[in-house]
């Protein structure tokens, strides 16, 4: 169960080419969730064009029948654009949305995935090391560019969600112009680090113009109480009229409580969580009828 308290406190709630094959069901290691995909949902790899030479390989879920009603940029954690995260995207879609999973690693490791243990852990902490928020906030423009591009979506403001480390860069993204909702979740370190070297993430939070929601579970070692109150005072003191800014603290969850594919899934804690961000995203980002 979970419990509520007023702020500044946190809550306590309960053109682009794609591959071939890519229609086919995604490949089921790693990261597996449960389930097939939803039905009435496509999805494929596609590799966003660029002058750069950069490669970023996303995953790229909407309805098959109909325009997405509103664009979400999805960052995964250090095991990259696995099965777990596809399945969020491809989650996000049946519910309406068009869902880009962004790569968080494609300067090192454009194609990099992995599953849930300790080699993969060690791996991907390594390439967390080489990212910044200068090349995360060049992709993520890049990313949303394109998404405002598709039909129904053009120009239109677009959502943004993230777990673990990609939960720390969606609160980065989240000081771009054309978010207006993003979910941190369990972004560790906001308080203390920001990636390449500067001030904490944290610190940013002035600039960020739309509504959002950070998450984490009480029982998540890397969030402990000292980070959890310094999100919720940088919260408090950015907060505005007709905007929602809160963190929502799941009780008895650890970390990775979202993901089914990992050791600390909660299912009262994930249902809650989802609901929270689909309450978040249909109230911000749906076009008023």
């Amino acid at each position: 169960m979970t419990t509520a308290t007023p702020a500044p406190s946190p809550e306590h709630l309960p053109e682009p080419r794609p591959e071939s094959g890519s229609h086919s069901s995604p490949d089921p290691r790693p990261g597996e969730p449960s389930g097939p995909r939803p039905d009435g949902v496509a999805a494929n790899w596609l590799t966003l064009p660029g002058g750069d030479g950069l490669r970023l390989r996303c995953w790229w879920a909407r309805p098959a029948a109909a325009a997405p009603r509103a664009g979400v940029l999805v960052l995964p954690e250090v095991f990259g654009v696995n099965a777990w995260v596809r399945s969020v995207a491809e989650r996000l879609a049946a519910v309406g949305y068009g869902a880009l999973a962004l790569p968080i690693f494609a300067r090192t490791a454009p194609d990099f995935e992995c599953g849930y243990d300790e080699a993969g852990l060690r791996l991907g902490r390594q390439h967390r090391d080489a990212v910044t928020a200068e090349g995360l906030l060049a992709d993520a423009e890049r990313a949303i560019g394109w998404l405002q591009s598709q039909p129904g979506l053009v120009g239109r403001p677009v959502g943004c969600v993230g777990f673990c480390f990609g939960g720390h860069l969606a609160l980065l993204a989240a000081t771009l112009p054309a978010v207006a909702a993003c979910c941190d979740f369990y972004g560790a370190r906001v308080s203390s680090f920001r990636p390449g070297g500067g001030p904490p993430t944290l610190a940013l939070l002035p600039a960020v113009a739309g509504d959002l929601l950070c998450f984490c579970g009480d029982r998540d070692p890397l969030m402990p109480p000292q980070e959890r109150a310094a999100i919720a005072a940088a919260l408090a003191a950015v907060q505005q009229q007709g905007h929602e800014r809160r963190l929502l603290v799941a009780a008895g969850a650890g970390h990775g409580y979202m993901c089914e594919a990992r050791a600390d899934f909660q299912s009262e804690a994930s249902r809650q969580g989802w609901d929270a961000m689909l309450g978040l995203f249909g109230r911000t980002l749906t076009p008023a009828a």
